[in-house]
């Protein structure tokens, strides 16, 4: 009896965390480590060499922090709804609010910025690269921790 409820109870918890994905592969790995390591690396040193005060590139690396970090977490929050494990609705609501408020944070700071338009242009795009890589660096090592667990 005891193990027939045991058994009852793995069944439920594999059929509530139910992936059926497919392993992500070496090279896309690969593309998404490899864009988040292009995009944060570059905006650092585009900060570095930035003709800049130093609270501008302290407020410009303080928002790329801010973005990975709540980016990473909507993405956990919306993989986690998906698999049918809790998210309380004020941190889902909280991720997506942190999210928005880091990207129109970079984009006023830049509107506003005394930097060349090409410049402006370069910290939008290798911010967006950082971020999105981020968002498949963490889809990668969930999906392969899943499937790993599972073997």
């Amino acid at each position: 009896m005891e193990t027939q409820v045991n058994t009852e109870e793995i069944i439920q918890k594999k059929k509530k965390n139910n992936f059926n994905g497919v392993r992500p592969t070496a090279a896309f790995i690969g593309a998404a480590w490899a864009g988040l390591g292009i995009g944060l690396i570059s905006y650092c040193i585009g900060l570095w060499n930035a003709n800049m005060e130093l609270n501008e590139k302290g407020y410009y690396f303080a928002i790329v922090l801010f973005g990975l970090f709540s980016a990473i977490s909507v993405q956990k929050c919306v993989r986690d709804k998906a698999e049918g494990i809790e998210v309380t609705d004020i941190y889902y609501g909280l991720s997506w609010v942190m999210t928005v408020a880091s990207i129109v944070l970079l984009v006023i700071g830049l509107r506003n910025a005394e930097i060349s338009l090409s410049e402006k242009g370069f910290y939008g795009m290798a911010y967006t690269l950082a971020l999105f890589a981020a968002i498949a660096v963490q889809k990668n090592t969930r999906d392969i921790k899943i499937m790993d667990s599972e073997a």
